[in-house]
């Protein structure tokens, strides 16, 4: 998509402003104080040309047009930091920072990074550019049948909604086979899409593409509809967020829970399981979908806290502080583009803060994090030797057989 011309940049800049201050959200905008709280707290705010404050300052001068030659907003991580501390509560990510990106994105300004994934996402209905065929291809790594909804054709309990990285990338699956493992141990009645699930579209949306989380959307509400179950359970934080919050938006409603929320009522059941292992000492990780965005903050620690033996350090940066891992808003997939910018990646800035807690483990909630974290702990000194787990991988390694 080729950039706007000289005299086109008004027109789209005419449109953002109008889309942003007639929407709902629009007299929250007005408010600012330009207080610049939070272009400060914004992890990347200090290379980025149109911090938040800035660009509704500009705004507000109708002066934005050199936002659209910009490719700062790109920066943007979409971790809800900003939001999280505003005075005046303007919804700054999902009203601000996402329509800007849509404008930009509008506007062809996209890092090539970014646009093969978006690409991907079209085609394949995941990011990463896999056959939708193998979409369920770790269930051939377990020794006992995980139920999918092309063999299971009556009502069941629960739908397993997989998500994108948990199928596909080979750190990540071994977190998702250890949950299959758990729902077997639990004696859950559920099932899988499979091959009929589609990209969550969450972080798509996020990245500005509004119209392609719409169409992925729709996708699985279709598979959805050829299946009865009572409620859907995910262990990826921004497919939970996009079905709690999202989808009911465009009519697709159906009861949602995170894993830490499903275990955590299910959780007399699951401590007889558990042995005692020795004694470990454990950091939590606050995903920012997980925890600023959706306010789930104690039931991942009351799953690590039921773990014999295991001793729970808390992070200077936890629970609403909590630092960014560096792969929402699309961080996924412009790791390379965030480097050049800034030369600083935060998955390394959060390790190097594990790091001082003197911990064997870093526990995770999110199948972003595992790879980013793994291979932040190679960089920094005195992290080398802490441990990378999702909460569901230190549960089943415990477990009585």
């Amino acid at each position: 998509m080729a950039m706007p011309s000289a005299t086109q940049s008004p027109l789209f800049t005419k449109e953002f402003y109008t889309s942003l201050f007639e929407n709902i959200d629009g007299e929250n905008i007005k408010t600012c104080l330009q207080c610049a709280t939070c272009s400060g707290v914004c992890p990347f705010g200090h290379v980025m040309d149109f911090p938040p404050g800035r660009m509704i300052a500009w705004m507000r001068a109708g002066i934005l047009e050199e936002m659209l030659e910009s490719d700062s907003v790109w920066m943007c991580v979409s971790c809800y930091a900003c939001t999280e501390v505003c005075p005046k509560e303007i919804p700054v990510t999902p009203s601000l920072m996402t329509r800007a990106k849509e404008e930009v994105l509008l506007a062809g300004n996209v890092p090539t990074e970014l646009q093969s994934a978006l690409e991907f996402s079209q085609r394949y209905g995941n990011p990463l550019g896999e056959s939708s065929r193998k979409r369920a291809a770790w269930i051939e790594d377990l020794d006992f049948e995980v139920p999918t909804a092309r063999k299971v054709r009556r009502p069941v309990d629960v739908l397993w909604f997989v998500g994108d990285y948990a199928s596909y990338h080979p750190r990540v699956k071994e977190v998702t086979k250890a949950f299959a493992k758990l729902l077997k141990a639990l004696e859950i009645d559920y099932i899988i899409l499979g091959g009929a699930e589609n990209s969550d579209g969450d972080s798509q949306r996020l990245a500005g593409e509004k119209g392609l989380f719409e169409v992925l959307a729709e996708k699985n509400a279709k598979a959805f509809s050829r299946c009865e179950f009572g409620e859907i359970i995910t262990t990826d934080p921004h497919a939970y967020n996009a079905l709690k919050n999202e989808y009911p938006q465009l009519g697709i409603e159906y009861p949602v829970k995170h894993y830490a929320e499903f275990l955590v009522e299910r959780l007399e059941e699951i401590k007889p399981l558990l042995k005692d292992n020795g004694k470990v000492r454990v950091t939590y990780h606050d995903p920012c979908y997980l925890g600023r965005v959706n306010d789930i903050y104690d039931e991942p620690r009351t799953l690590l806290e039921a773990i014999p033996g295991l001793e729970l350090v808390e992070m200077p940066h936890n629970k609403t502080t909590s630092l960014c891992c560096g792969g929402g808003g699309g961080g996924m997939w412009l790791d390379g583009f965030r480097w050049e910018k800034a030369e600083a990646r935060l998955s390394e800035w959060r390790m190097r803060e594990a790091a001082s807690t003197a911990v064997d483990v870093l526990a995770l909630a999110c199948p972003y994090e595992p790879p980013r974290f793994e291979d932040a702990a190679k960089a920094i000194k005195g992290a080398e030797d802490i441990v990378v787990k999702d909460i569901i991988e230190l549960l089943v390694e415990v477990m009585e057989e």
